[in-house]
């Protein structure tokens, strides 16, 4: 455990001080973190999708309930992301990943960052109560997770701030069953655990390419802390703890099952190579950009079988 120490004032005054330059779509873009709602509404469709399967429903029955979930959703976690920036503004400026973004640069006023995260958040929680009261509790979870428990009070003290930050990502698939089903079944609780299991070797992996800077930004991540060695070790019981999980939605077909597990057990044999491996960085960066396709593979899987019975 370690805290992570005050940056000089000199980047203080960079992140809040920079009024004259214009904000462009670029900028709220960065803000708001669109790579982080792609993916996330990916796995809220995912659910979504599901519990109208698992339930008998069809899409036309829910078609309006579902833009409500997907607008919801997306206001949550832009509100969550920009506040996450806004808390971040003093750690930032030292990685060369987040220097750029507007709460850096000065192109949007801190304020307006505040307002606009406050804002984002109320409009997607009101969103989502427009379909279950179910929904909304667990947008508020996922937002409460990454924006306190992650970023203000795990980030910057724990190791194991990754396995907190990764319950907010594995709520999504949870908004978007409950906003069908307020029953949660076990399928749901499968999808939020693959989700939740994925997300630590997929940010370790990233720690790993990115350790320098999250050392001189002070922060405790496992292979800054506890080396690259150790990191390694965990990012494979963590794939390894994601092979059985497909099996639990056997009822999906045979299909899904070959493809999710071979696609597992793929990413299985990449984790262990890395214990023979030379280059730890380029080994990191095929795990980080595997998780990727895993993640991808895996979730639209699942609707394109369903799809007969779903539209019908």
């Amino acid at each position: 455990m370690q805290k992570i120490q005050s940056t000089s004032s000199a980047r203080m005054i960079q992140a809040t001080s920079k009024d004259n330059h214009s904000a462009t779509w670029s900028d709220y873009k960065a803000l708001i973190k669109t790579g982080i709602i792609n993916s996330n509404l990916l796995t809220t469709f995912a659910g979504f999708w599901l519990a109208l399967f698992y339930t008998g429903s069809t899409f036309m029955q829910y078609w309006d309930r579902f833009l409500l979930t997907m607008l919801g959703t997306t206001f949550v976690i832009a509100g969550g992301c920009i506040l996450n920036n806004y808390y971040d503004r003093d750690i930032d400026p030292i990685m060369s990943r987040t220097r750029k973004r507007p709460t850096v640069t000065g192109s949007i006023s801190l304020s307006h960052v505040l307002i606009l995260g406050i804002v984002s958040t109320i409009i997607g929680v009101s969103l989502l109560l427009l379909t279950t009261i179910e929904a909304a509790v667990f947008g508020i979870i996922g937002w409460f997770s990454y924006v306190v428990l992650y970023t203000m009070w795990s980030k910057r003290r724990y190791t194991i701030n990754t396995a907190i930050g990764s319950l907010s990502g594995a709520v999504p698939p949870l908004i978007g069953w409950a906003a069908v089903s307020p029953m949660i079944h076990m399928e749901a609780i499968i999808l939020f655990l693959i989700m939740f299991i994925w997300q630590t070797p997929h940010f370790l992996a990233l720690a790993m390419k990115k350790s320098d800077e999250y050392k001189a930004a002070g922060i405790p991540m496992l292979p800054v802390v506890h080396g690259f060695s150790i990191t390694k070790r965990q990012i494979v019981i963590y794939v390894a703890c994601l092979l059985p999980l497909p099996f639990y939605l056997y009822s999906l077909g045979n299909i899904f099952l070959i493809i999710a597990s071979i696609s597992t057990l793929g990413w299985l044999i990449i984790g262990i190579r890395g214990f023979f491996v030379k280059n730890d960085l380029k080994w990191a960066h095929h795990m980080f950009m595997y998780s990727l396709y895993y993640l991808m593979v895996i979730f639209v899987t699942m609707i394109i079988i369903t799809i007969p019975p779903v539209i019908h």
